[in-house]
């Protein structure tokens, strides 16, 4: 069975998806889960949510698992391993599979936890903002509030 819980945030709705087990979804996309109950785990995740937006929580903590080859586990997994607060360029977070960069690219691009796998964290290796799927203006302000909470680096992002 599915399950679903939404929140309201700063950067828009926010849709949780989960089966009984693991969270396979946080998205910005318009999802319709009038039919779809709460449980526990989604509500879990909408307070760590509001939480990170309030700035009391830095890390997530809930069980997750997304559908994707091999590969584009790898990359969210090593997503997570960004920390909050700070940025990574595409270049330097391919450096392990330097002939792959697109198809890091890609598979950061299919992430379907948003926010929580932090592919917001990776920037263009000229420090502008490239690519997310929630938009660029989200990535910024996700960004510039992870700045602020843990008041690292400039506070003002190239775009």
């Amino acid at each position: 069975m599915d399950y679903a819980s939404a929140i309201e945030s700063p950067v828009g709705k926010i849709t949780i998806l989960a089966e009984d087990e693991f969270v396979y979804a946080v998205t910005f996309a318009e999802k319709d889960i009038a039919d779809m109950p709460e449980n526990q785990l989604t509500i879990d995740v909408a307070r760590q949510l509001q939480d990170y937006f309030e700035g009391r929580l830095k890390v997530f903590d809930f069980p997750m698992k997304q559908k994707g080859t091999e590969f584009q586990q790898e990359v969210w997994k090593n997503l997570l391993t960004i920390p909050f607060g700070e940025t990574t360029s595409y270049a330097k977070f391919s450096a392990h599979h330097p002939l792959a960069i697109r198809a890091i690219a890609s598979a950061n691009g299919k992430n379907d936890i948003a926010i929580v796998v932090p592919c917001h964290r990776v920037i263009g290796s000229n420090g502008k903002l490239v690519g997310y799927a929630g938009g660029l203006w989200r990535k910024q302000w996700l960004l510039q509030h992870e700045r602020e909470v843990s008041q690292k680096g400039q506070t003002e992002l190239k775009f």
